[in-house]
């Protein structure tokens, strides 16, 4: 593991007021709807047409090439899919002028990749199932003993990813690989003592696991293992850093009775308020 260096050279830097230099909003950094504000998503498919707007539709897998690329564009957040695994790639976080931007002005790719491991298995039995408006994304396809669901949001931060893996085989467990982008690192939060990523900046962000075990835990990448029915979430700005409590172990309709209620303390001073989303903060 290797945390502790850079870990303990971003405690001293926030120890010594880092952020109060850096010139943080004295509006709170909280996740709200204004962090929202303006969001919404278009799809690229790998057939060159674009979907956007309220849709509800389906892809038709004849379609869709083994392994194409789903393209993913929105106002905060661009990502690419591969249609065939739903394995994520450059998952990036884009510079914008919303009050409760924590890039600093810079596009951050916070993910090379978010990449579940589905051995010989493939989604290409079943159609592409697409919903999406108001800044909100859901995906689900299907193989022949698995199905995956991604759910995303359009949002400066807050909870704004989601991946499912579901199998046949209750109990059955699926690998994820999450691999950092370049300019971004995992640390152990001198405030809270969880696992964060982000830079030597404002920008804070935590996975968030349910029913999940992490495996491997490195600078820059970290592989979870996702019992069937659970998920891997991810948060951004002060959802990453408030106390709230670890997500339940629950692994079917889980989302609504898991979502943070009330307030939490926020002690990264980074931030002040707390904010919402998909999935909450559950503890990793």
């Amino acid at each position: 593991m290797s945390l502790s260096i850079r870990s303990r050279a971003l405690g001293a830097m926030l120890s010594l007021g880092f952020c109060a230099l850096l010139g943080a909003p004295a509006s709170a950094q909280a996740a709200s709807t204004e962090a929202c504000a303006g969001g919404g998503f278009r799809l690229e498919l790998p057939n060159n047409k674009t979907l956007s707007g309220s849709v509800r539709t389906k892809i038709d897998r004849r379609s869709l090439p083994s392994h194409g690329t789903l393209r993913v564009r929105g106002t905060y957040i661009d990502f690419d899919i591969d249609v065939s695994t739903f394995a994520v790639y450059n998952y990036t976080l884009k510079a914008t002028s919303n009050p409760l931007d924590i890039t600093g002005g810079v596009t951050t790719v916070l993910f090379a990749g978010k990449v579940p491991n589905l051995g010989t298995q493939t989604l290409e039995k079943d159609d592409l199932e697409v919903e999406m408006g108001a800044g909100d994304l859901f995906l689900l396809r299907r193989g022949e003993r698995i199905k995956m669901k991604i759910q995303a949001k359009d949002c400066a931060q807050g909870g704004i990813f989601q991946m499912e893996p579901e199998t046949e085989t209750a109990g059955a467990t699926i690998d994820v690989t999450h691999t950092l982008g370049p300019d971004v690192f995992y640390f152990t939060n001198p405030y809270t003592g969880k696992i964060n990523f982000g830079n030597a900046n404002l920008l804070r962000g935590k996975d968030s696991p349910q029913v999940a075990a992490k495996l491997v835990q490195g600078e820059r990448e970290t592989v979870w293992r996702v019992t069937s029915g659970g998920r891997m979430g991810g948060v951004l700005g002060e959802d990453a850093v408030e106390n709230s409590p670890p997500a339940t172990s629950c692994t079917q309709d889980c989302q609504a009775q898991n979502r943070v209620q009330g307030k939490y303390d926020v002690p990264d001073p980074v931030y002040e308020n707390d904010g919402g989303g998909i999935g909450g903060g559950g503890d990793d």
